[in-house]
């Protein structure tokens, strides 16, 4: 069995602070240096679930490292360097407490509020006549709040995210443009793939110089939904499910299993049959996105592996 990263405890030198998130833990270092290891944690409905996924934190850090310079000359972004295929470095940022989420199509979250006869999310009016997987006329913007530890995101209206003085107007005029940016590139670069990107979230701060980049993932299968283009029109006709490649698998198998994230709810025992199939979707949606074999970094001692490789790296600084 392939041994998983559910948790670290580094000790880099200048170490400021260490935030553990969901699925990343983040190393603050002294001269504005953050080193972010992704860890093979897996959460659904703001729950974290009780085994890891082998390799998936070296597929989220590999997709969104390799997003990240694929998108670099249209948002600027926080990251340095990839010294292992765990981790990232890059530049100490404040984060925007909200996170930018962009729709093309009536799927996951939207479809499950839409079925309930919600026509509004997030401000934001949703036609009538549609079914589920159809595509907007054009992308819809539906933020949703940061949420604290053990906390739910929530959906937000960019009139409230303003009101609240949460993101500033000037601010966020930015990050919209950043964001629709953002999806109009990894929509071209999932279609080349063969794909249709769905939806997707994006996370945005401020470097100590005030310049407003892209942090954290993106268009990696925790952040984004993905379809398959082949046979999507003769499905949407059909009525018949779309074929994917993302984590809404994951929350499928959770909802059949009674579980929702809901107070009162139990996680659902997650076999070693169900891990290695989670494994093996992710290691194929890096390939069809990327379009590169995905390669098993060694992960008999991955913790001294991280280790050595980062502070290896951290001395050239």
């Amino acid at each position: 069995m392939n041994k998983v990263l559910n948790h670290t405890d580094f000790k880099f030198p200048g170490l400021q602070n260490i935030y553990r998130g969901k699925v990343r833990e983040v190393y603050s270092l002294e001269n504005d240096v953050m080193v972010m290891v992704a860890t093979d944690r897996i959460s659904a409905f703001d729950v974290i679930l009780p085994k890891g996924i082998p390799y998936k934190g070296q597929i989220l850090n590999q997709i969104a490292t390799h997003m990240m310079s694929a998108t670099s000359d249209i948002v600027p972004n926080w990251l340095i360097a990839a010294p292992d295929p765990n981790v990232a470095v890059g530049h100490a940022c404040e984060p925007f407490m909200v996170e930018m989420v962009i729709r093309g199509y009536l799927s996951g979250h939207a479809a499950r509020q839409y079925k309930l006869g919600e026509r509004e999310l997030c401000g934001v009016v949703m036609p009538d006549g549609m079914i589920e997987n159809d595509a907007f006329s054009e992308p819809i913007i539906t933020p949703a709040t940061k949420a604290e530890k053990g906390m739910h995101d929530e959906d937000i209206s960019k009139e409230d995210i303003i009101e609240r003085g949460i993101v500033s107007a000037e601010d966020y005029a930015i990050l919209e443009d950043y964001t629709r940016n953002l999806f109009a590139r990894g929509t071209a670069m999932a279609a080349e793939r063969g794909l249709i990107l769905v939806d997707t979230k994006y996370e945005f701060g401020k470097t100590k110089q005030g310049q407003i980049v892209l942090i954290d993932e993106i268009h990696t299968p925790d952040s984004s939904r993905y379809f398959y283009a082949d046979g999507y029109e003769a499905r949407q006709k059909s009525k018949t499910p779309q074929k994917q490649l993302s984590k809404e698998f994951v929350r499928q198998w959770l909802i059949e299993n009674g579980f929702q994230g809901l107070e009162g709810q139990k996680v659902p025992t997650m076999s070693d049959e169900f891990v290695t199939s989670v494994s093996e979707r992710y290691i194929e949606l890096y390939e069809h996105i990327t379009g590169e074999t995905f390669i098993k970094a060694d992960t008999s001692k991955i913790e001294s592996r991280i280790e050595s490789n980062v502070m290896n790296y951290l001395k050239k600084l």
